[in-house]
């Protein structure tokens, strides 16, 4: 299958006095519709990666390649017009706007683009909402939800423009153990009916356990790749 995500030789250094090499040539490459976790302890570059395939942040020297296009060369439009396309988002905290209702909050991403969501994409997100369990709260204000429903909410306004890669950081960390459960299985029944990649971002082993791959980053490298 073919690579929806690849990195090549990624390192990162912050700072301009004192330097610190955060990533140091890392070599990653993802298959599309794959289903994986990328692990490390606090500190060992794991979300840096992540904000660096999400195009949130470049890299000091390297290639990535995402759906085929090379976003390091990219400008700033165009790196978010990739965002908006090609990638979503899950959160450990969902980031729901507190004005909005639930719908209004799935199908915010399109608005963003400054159109008016026609009829389908409409539909979309009711469908979306009904996927995610979540139909019953659509006209709640996000305060007036559940921790679970926000972060269900969450996840339909990630896949409302039918992204390619979601990359979920840290998705059930601010969750009860039942509800990370419910939530990581959406995930994988997500990943299944739509083809999306799943990247999950997390410090959990025993979420990770129950992904097809895992990545171990340890001090900026690739400690362990692990397929399942």
């Amino acid at each position: 299958m073919a690579n929806i995500i690849e990195l090549k030789d990624i390192k990162k250094v912050y700072g301009t006095v004192v330097k610190t090499e955060v990533l140091h040539g890392v070599d990653l490459e993802i298959e599309d519709s794959s289903f994986l976790s990328i692990v490390g302890q606090s500190g060992s570059g794991k979300s840096t990666l992540m904000n660096i395939m999400g195009t949130l942040d470049q890299p000091t020297s390297g290639e990535i390649k995402i759906a085929g296009k090379q976003t390091n060369k990219m400008n700033k439009n165009e790196l978010a017009s990739v965002r908006n396309e090609t990638i979503g988002f899950i959160f450990q905290f969902h980031y729901l706007l507190p004005e909005f209702t639930a719908f209004e909050n799935v199908i915010l991403p399109y608005r963003i683009k400054g159109l008016k969501p026609s009829k389908e994409i409409m539909e979309r997100a009711k469908e979306l909402m009904e996927v995610v369990e979540i139909s019953k709260v659509k006209d709640n204000l996000a305060p007036n939800m559940s921790g679970g429903q926000q972060q269900r909410t969450a996840i339909a306004r990630a896949l409302i423009n039918n992204p390619k890669i979601i990359l979920a950081d840290e998705p059930t960390g601010n969750l009860d153990s039942d509800t990370s459960a419910k939530v990581f299985s959406l995930m994988r029944d997500l990943n299944k009916r739509y083809g999306t990649t799943f990247v999950i971002i997390t410090h959990d082993r025993r979420i990770a356990e129950e992904t097809d791959r895992i990545v171990e980053i340890r001090d900026g490298n690739i400690f362990n790749d692990i397929k399942r």
